[in-house]
């Protein structure tokens, strides 16, 4: 007799939540900070979606340093066999999911072929008697010299960099330059002296009299030309009507008021024409 198939059991239903306890739900991932805890009914994955790469190599110098360093072999002396089929192996493995790349290590797995079957052969000793060189010394001196490029660019790296590591700080300041007037040389004043002496003796008249002349009177004089004015050339000052003894009791007084620190000789820029004026404002 046949056994009766078995009825059924009704599938266990989770206990419903105690009052005051709150049900948890799983979590799939989070969307935009929010918790997904149901997956859509039309998601597609693509088979190659959730492939890892462990270990990425840019280039085959790279990926021959990262077996022979792994297993802490030494490069002057590279055991090519174990070195050789792993190298294969890893080329195997990536030609099967990328052909472009693993034709970039296919050279150097030939490479690395050619330096096998040659050590197998039996070493000829030259005529020179001379040591025959090992077959894997350039190699020995490529991944030497990869390795030091390799450090050094891992050190670069490390580095601050403007605009990964850090922002350069920059800041405006808006400030007044107070422009500042060239000096007046004693050259400048010698040439002005001798341009108003020039130009005295056009007009200056063949008279014979004795006069008392006063520096102080003139540097009275000189004041109060400039009093009401707030800049007055030098040849301004200068009366050339009255004579050279004139002239030269003025420009005593002129260098004595700029002495005494009352008045001020400048000019706005070299070779300009020079401008005397107060240095003190009167009330």
């Amino acid at each position: 007799m046949a056994d009766e198939p078995a009825e059924a059991q009704p599938a266990e239903t989770p206990p419903a939540p105690m009052p005051g306890e709150q049900l948890e739900l799983k979590v799939f991932a989070r969307l935009y900070g929010e918790p997904v805890v149901q997956l859509p009914q039309d998601l597609y994955i693509p088979p190659d979606a959730l492939e890892v790469f462990l270990d990425s190599f840019e280039g085959p110098l790279d990926l021959l340093l990262y077996l022979i360093r792994k297993q802490n072999f030494n490069v002057l002396d590279i055991p090519m066999a174990e070195v050789t089929r792993q190298y294969l192996g890893y080329i195997e493995e990536v030609r099967q999911r990328n052909l472009e790349l693993a034709a970039e290590y296919l050279l150097m797995a030939a490479l690395l072929i050619d330096i096998k079957s040659r050590m197998l052969l039996p070493v000829r000793k030259a005529d020179t008697d001379e040591e025959p060189e090992d077959p894997r010394a350039e190699l020995a001196r490529r991944l030497l010299e990869y390795e030091r490029i390799k450090y050094g660019a891992q050190m670069l790296d490390a580095m601050p960099v403007v605009g990964r590591d850090f922002l350069a700080a920059q800041a405006h300041i808006e400030r007044e330059i107070e422009a500042r007037l060239p000096n007046v040389d004693p050259d400048d004043l010698r040439a002005a002296w001798a341009d108003i002496l020039k130009r005295a003796r056009l007009v200056q008249h063949h008279r014979i009299t004795r006069e008392q002349l006063s520096v102080r009177e003139h540097m009275t004089i000189v004041l109060r030309r400039l009093q009401d004015r707030r800049f007055a050339e030098f040849h301004e000052l200068f009366d050339v009507e009255r004579g050279v003894p004139v002239l030269i009791v003025t420009f005593i007084a002129l260098l004595e008021l700029a002495r005494e620190s009352l008045v001020e000789i400048t000019q706005a820029e070299s070779f300009a024409p020079i401008y005397v004026r107060l240095a003190y404002q009167p009330s």
